[in-house]
């Protein structure tokens, strides 16, 4: 039997492999359409052309919560899989998952410090909006690591997700069906034999 044929260990596969193939695909059509720069864009960027825009706003709200919520969950996790260890799974999980949020806080820092600063400069009133960098442009080493923190925080949540590849290998679903009747009724029907109604008397 194959790993993936192991419980629902498949889950978090697709939900990583899936993940991937939408910012894989998202940054190969903003390319394609020279909406956003080859080297490291921000994530949101691939949605802020002009016909998008529209949606930016949710996008943004969506990668906050996604982003802060997401690195709360694997702090959270973390030290659950500490408690676990090592009766329900081993210690490597859990020092796996502890690494992994190590990576993912020192992203989260590295971002939050270069965008602060970045934004913060006097770098141009049209920086927020700035889709195209050059080498010579003012700030372009900050917003390089900036980005690169960016994927690189979403990448050590596509590793988190991983770790739970062993979890759900000793999980399985079954699905039971209870007949509680034979018919749609709600009170079985009460036949009636020797019905003599007028309609039905020969005596009609």
């Amino acid at each position: 039997m194959w790993w993936f044929q192991q419980g629902l260990s498949f889950l978090p596969s697709v939900l990583v492999i899936w993940t991937f193939a939408t910012f894989v695909f998202s940054y190969i059509t903003a390319i394609t359409l020279h909406h956003v720069d080859p080297a490291l864009p921000y994530i949101s960027e691939h949605f802020s052309a002009s016909q998008k825009s529209t949606l930016f706003v949710a996008h943004v709200c969506g990668s906050v919560l996604a982003f802060g919520m997401g690195s709360l969950y694997m702090f959270v996790q973390t030290i659950l899989s500490y408690q676990m260890q090592p009766k329900i799974h081993s210690k490597q999980v859990f020092w796996v998952r502890l690494l992994l949020v190590i990576w993912c806080g020192v992203s989260a820092l590295s971002m939050l410090t270069c965008s602060s600063v970045l934004y913060s400069s006097d770098f141009g009133a049209d920086i927020v909006q700035k889709l195209h960098w050059n080498p010579e442009d003012k700030g372009y080493v900050l917003h390089m690591v900036t980005t690169a923190a960016e994927w690189s925080m979403s990448f050590s949540f596509f590793g988190f997700f991983l770790t739970y590849i062993r979890d759900f290998q000793k999980i399985t679903l079954q699905v039971e069906a209870n007949l509680h009747g034979l018919t749609l009724y709600d009170t079985v029907p009460c036949p009636v034999t020797n019905e003599r109604t007028p309609l039905l008397s020969r005596d009609f």
